[in-house]
């Protein structure tokens, strides 16, 4: 359920990908980074990067929070803080 706080919307993070050749998501906050090969946005769920080749935007509506993208698409990942540290804490135990 979306719920709205002070104008900003909470939830609402939709995700549909069709034979890896296009993607729709909502809930997107912002794109911070894009080339052909990789997007970086931050969504409401958290950010999120998309590989693949020759990605391009289709369709941005930053009001609603919706992007479409076209492309062979590879992986897509929610970088979430607490892995990445989880990670680094590994790595840094298993090489002391």
């Amino acid at each position: 359920m979306d719920r709205e706080v002070d104008n900003i919307l909470i939830g609402g993070h939709e995700l549909k990908i069709s034979d890896r050749r296009e993607i729709f998501l909502s809930g997107i906050k912002k794109i911070t980074s894009f080339d052909n090969e990789e997007f970086l946005m931050e969504s409401n769920m958290g950010i999120i990067l998309l590989k693949g080749s020759g990605l391009e935007i289709l369709k941005l509506d930053t009001h609603d929070g919706n992007v479409k993208i076209k492309g062979k698409i590879n992986s897509f990942t929610y970088l979430d803080g607490e892995n990445k540290q989880d990670k680094e804490s590994f790595f840094s135990k298993l090489f002391k």
